[in-house]
Formats: structure tokens, sequence, C-alpha cells
């Protein structure tokens, strides 16, 4: 027989058994974004309005198009995990499980789909 107290039982768990996990990967992805918009809205705004040319030989750069990478790929995780909580807490059953799959499948290619334009401008 196991002797279990509530409190032993709920540690590191939350209601669906994982504990504190999405809203620590929430609050990561948030302070990663906190100090990457910024760098991203000052590299993006010195080139904004450039010729063709420019922004192609700006992203060729190393540092530009690191930025631009880390800022997109942290951007959609903040996305994937902020969009689960709200499914979770607003809905139920195959629908929450459905709309968990959908929008993690939309972070995924709006992720893949920006760092590939990313690479076609930077190689």
């Amino acid at each position: 027989m196991a002797y279990l107290t509530d409190r032993k039982r709920a540690t590191y768990r939350g209601s669906s058994r994982t504990g504190t996990t999405h809203f620590w990967r929430q609050t990561i992805s948030a302070v990663g974004l906190a100090v990457l918009i910024p760098i991203f809205v000052l590299q993006f705004g010195s080139i904004l309005g450039s010729s063709h040319a420019d922004v192609l030989a700006y992203y060729g750069r190393p540092f530009p198009a690191i930025i631009a990478a880390m800022t997109i790929t942290v951007a959609m995780v903040h996305f994937r995990h902020g969009m689960q909580v709200v499914i979770e807490d607003y809905t139920r059953g195959l629908t929450k499980k459905f709309l968990i799959i959908l929008f993690t499948c939309i972070a995924y290619a709006f992720a893949a789909t920006g760092l590939f334009a990313l690479a076609r401008i930077a190689l």
C-alpha cells in the first residue's frame, strides 16, 4: 500500500501531468523575444526601403541572418506554446487535440517557410 499524500502526488504535476513545463517554456521564449525583437527591429529598420540587391547583400552577412533566423524560430515556438495554453483552457476532447495539432503544424510551417526564405537569401 502506497502512502502518498496529496502534496506528494501533485509535486511537479499539473492537471495534464506536465507540471509547469508550459509556463517555463513560454517564459523562456518570452525573455528570448524581449531581447531579439528590438535587435531585429533595429536591423530590419536600417535596411527597410533599400533596393533588392542591398537587402540580399545585407542578409547575406552572418549576423543579420542569424538574428532573423533566431527571431523567426523563437517567435514560432512562443506562438505554439501560447496557442496550446489558450486551446487547453477553452476547449475539450477531440476538438482540443485537433486544434493543438493544427496550430503546432501551422507554427512549424511558418518557421520552416521563414527559415527557407532566409536561407535562400543568405546563401
